[in-house]
């Protein structure tokens, strides 16, 4: 019996790749470089903003301008954070069948708190979730299954009870890790390199809808509140 859905926010949870695109080719445009295509940006998002950088620019972690080029885009991006993101198509209305059959739904993402809480405010989730937890909650990170095992602290049920999903592999090691169900987001941001089928997720879904199928839920299931 699954108690709480747990998501991965960007590439799952939220659309964020139009605005940290945005982001990064503003940044490029400064430093007098053409912008990338967004189908060439879309699948790095996952990785943050050391990947962008790495893929914008081709330099090196260690190079003196990186840090300061990586600063520039999250400052950009910090600025602009929900202009352009949504949460994806089917999202409002899996949680709503959550909500229903009154199973819990938070959040597990490596992004930054500062970046996290005001994404999640501006659209206008976090009062709604049971638990939000950042890459700096805890002292690991994903794939580390410690912010897994936060979230089910802070929701009170076992990590058995729980369903993770995410659209990388850190996040369906660290689900398997917590000893959660997992599922992985086809419809996130994976690169054309990536064998999501070899990350050992209990099944693998194209649309959040898919979600509501796998736990065996129907979203016309009336409410208590409804039926008073």
């Amino acid at each position: 019996m699954i108690k709480a859905v747990l998501f991965d926010l960007d590439g799952t949870f939220a659309d964020t790749a139009p605005d940290l695109a945005a982001a990064l080719n503003q940044v490029l445009k400064e430093q007098g470089k053409p912008p990338l295509p967004y189908e060439t940006i879309r699948p790095v998002v996952s990785h943050g903003g050391i990947a962008l950088i790495r893929l914008g620019f081709n330099l090196p972690e260690q190079h003196i301008d990186f840090d300061p080029l990586r600063q520039r885009l999250l400052s950009i991006y910090q600025d602009n954070i929900s202009v352009l993101s949504t949460p994806f198509d089917g999202i409002d209305e899996l949680l709503q069948t959550l909500e229903k059959h009154q199973i819990a739904w938070g959040i597990v993402t490596n992004k930054p708190a500062w970046l996290t809480d005001p994404l999640m405010q501006q659209l206008g989730y976090s009062d709604k979730a049971a638990t939000i937890v950042s890459g700096d909650t805890t002292k690991e990170r994903k794939p580390h299954p410690e912010p897994l095992f936060h979230a089910c602290r802070e929701i009170n049920c076992h990590p058995s009870e729980c369903l993770y999903i995410g659209d990388a592999e850190r996040d369906i090691i660290a689900g398997n890790n917590a000893g959660m169900t997992t599922l992985t987001a086809l419809f996130g941001y994976i690169e054309a390199s990536d064998t999501p089928e070899n990350w050992g997720a209990d099944a693998m879904i194209k649309h959040p809808k898919e979600i509501e199928t796998y736990l065996g839920l129907s979203s016309d299931l009336v409410s208590p509140s409804e039926r008073s």
